[in-house]
């Protein structure tokens, strides 16, 4: 079996009936639920229906549809079509589902950069994504030394500010998002290193985007360093990350360059892949 794991998270919505709205969920909201059927119902149509169509489909009087579809207008999820009494899927629903695209193609992508990585340094090597406010790892790739480092598991991260992946990634994001990710009164220590003062965390943040590689200095465990680079998609926004770890007595300074080379290629060149053509150079030993 392949020592390169992956993990899927991705939902799948509950399936439809035609002319009967969903039940709620305990602890739903009545808006946002009637506001999705609304959205279910008019891709169920083939993507475009009238007023009453929708009414009808959702269980939803004709009042209430028109006020809900008047909102998700606003927001880009739904549009008039010109010269009908019809409405019609907006193309922020196609943003959405090329941003979920993206990230479920992302590990394939990927693939050939850990490897290379894994290859050439010999490192354990991660690939992690942003989700809303969470830190998600979908690939774990294992060190080819005897001597090698536990890097965690796959999955959601409480450690966006003590990781190398993760400071790459909030490095970019705004503060407030920042502080819902690291409550600047509850950042957790894992060890005596990890940064657990907000406004050192931030004079961080913005080394990082300097240099655009970020560092995890025995920060999250005791003995292992990691190095992290941020992957954007073709609007520029911050997607993933790529990183390598390896133990602390193995990382001299011509390692770790060659570390920081290697991670930053990848990430450029998954960002050039995903539309975004990469601009960072490998930096020195060096980096402050």
């Amino acid at each position: 079996m392949s020592d390169t794991a992956l993990v899927s998270s991705i939902p799948h919505a509950p399936a439809a009936t035609n002319g009967s709205a969903k039940t709620p969920h305990r602890g739903s909201i009545q808006s946002v639920d009637r506001a999705l059927s609304l959205l279910e119902a008019l891709a169920e149509a083939g993507g475009e229906a009238s007023l009453t169509d929708l009414s009808r489909r959702t269980c939803l009087n004709v009042s209430t549809c028109h006020h809900l579809l008047s909102t998700l207008v606003n927001w880009g999820y739904v549009a008039k079509v010109p010269g009908r009494r019809s409405y019609a899927l907006g193309a922020r629903v196609l943003y959405l589902g090329h941003a979920c695209l993206r990230q479920v193609d992302l590990p394939r992508r990927a693939q050939a950069h850990i490897d290379r990585i894994n290859e050439v340094t010999g490192e354990s090597v991660h690939l992690a994504v942003l989700q809303s406010d969470s830190i998600v790892t979908l690939v774990k790739r294992e060190a080819r030394h005897a001597v090698r480092v536990d890097t965690g598991m796959l999955g959601r991260s409480d450690a966006p500010h003590a990781t190398a992946s993760g400071k790459a990634m909030i490095a970019w994001l705004p503060e407030d998002q920042i502080r819902r990710m690291v409550p600047p009164n509850a950042m957790k220590r894992f060890t005596d290193k990890t940064i657990v003062d907000f406004d050192a965390l931030i004079e961080e943040l913005r080394h990082v985007r300097r240099n655009g590689v970020a560092m995890d200095r025995e920060e999250f465990q005791p003995g292992v360093i990691c190095v992290g680079s941020a992957i954007r998609d073709h609007g520029g926004a911050v997607v993933g990350a790529i990183s390598a770890s390896a133990p602390a007595m193995r990382v001299t300074e011509e390692h770790l360059a060659l570390m920081r080379q290697e991670v930053i290629a990848a990430a450029n060149a998954l960002s050039a892949d995903l539309g975004e053509p990469g601009s960072l150079k490998p930096l020195a030993a060096n980096v402050s």
